[in-house]
């Protein structure tokens, strides 16, 4: 076993549920020797992430609700009690009202979308930041996690893919501003997974059904691929990596029109 991690303390936000990419993170989080402390949003999630913690064996889990600027200062406060030193941070955290398309979407509707989508990684950075080691003992890595509807129109992705091109821009502008301190900020845009959030994106199904024929490697993006991306990036292999996108998607990226088969 490699332990790329190993002692390293990753905290990850946005583990819901086993379907999940933060819990495929998580899994190969643990697998190579990481400390995790994972965080809920209300009451409603607690009970849930206290059992996935609980089989993910990390070592604690604490309330944070990105889009309340308490609850990420009471974050701060529990980690600066107890003298965390975090190496590595996970945002995946993402919401909007798909069920309308951007022409049709309201300013309230795409708030939301921007705040939590986009605005939350660049709120989360901040908090993390001083948090994290200084530059001449290895700085710290913040990942993030995007789709192609940041940059391509995808049928029924509608707000999400520009709100998913805000957040890739703000990768860029903070690894620009963190980079001084030695900490990488870098994005994984993983291909179309089956998970419970996706099930929101209006005939998902055809997404992946798309993949199969269209992507390179003909075939849909296994979770484990973009949980092993994540190790590299926050690992001391990722060291010189920062501001980047990184495509994890079985090459879907990189298709125009579909061909057609023979």
């Amino acid at each position: 076993m490699s332990q790329l991690l190993s002692g390293k303390t990753a905290l990850i936000l946005g583990v819901s549920n086993r379907w999940s990419l933060a819990y495929a993170i998580a899994q190969a989080f643990t697998r190579e020797g990481a400390k995790l402390i994972l965080t809920y949003q209300g009451d409603r999630q607690k009970l849930t992430v206290q059992e996935l913690a609980a089989d993910l064996k990390a070592h604690q889990t604490l309330p944070c609700d990105v889009c309340k600027d308490d609850e990420l200062a009471q974050l701060i406060d529990e980690l600066k009690s107890q003298g965390t030193v975090l190496n590595t941070v996970v945002h995946s955290i993402a919401f909007g009202d798909l069920s309308k398309t951007v022409a049709q979407t309201t300013r309230d509707a795409f708030g939301v979308a921007m705040d939590v989508s986009a605005y939350s990684l660049v709120a989360v950075a901040r908090a993390v930041a001083p948090f994290m080691p200084a530059k001449e003992q290895g700085g710290g890595s913040i990942i993030t996690l995007s789709y192609l509807g940041s940059t391509r129109v995808v049928e029924n992705y509608n707000v999400m893919g520009v709100a998913k091109a805000a957040l890739e821009a703000s990768v860029r502008y903070l690894a620009s501003d963190l980079g001084p301190s030695n900490i990488r900020v870098n994005a994984i845009s993983a291909g179309a997974v089956k998970t419970v959030s996706a099930r929101g994106v209006r005939d998902f199904s055809k997404l992946l059904e798309a993949a199969v024929h269209v992507s390179p490697l003909r075939r849909n993006t296994d979770p484990a691929e973009v949980a092993d991306a994540a190790v590299f990036l926050a690992s001391d292999l990722g060291r010189g990596v920062t501001g980047n996108i990184l495509f994890v998607d079985a090459g879907m990226q990189i298709m125009g029109f579909a061909r057609s088969e023979q």
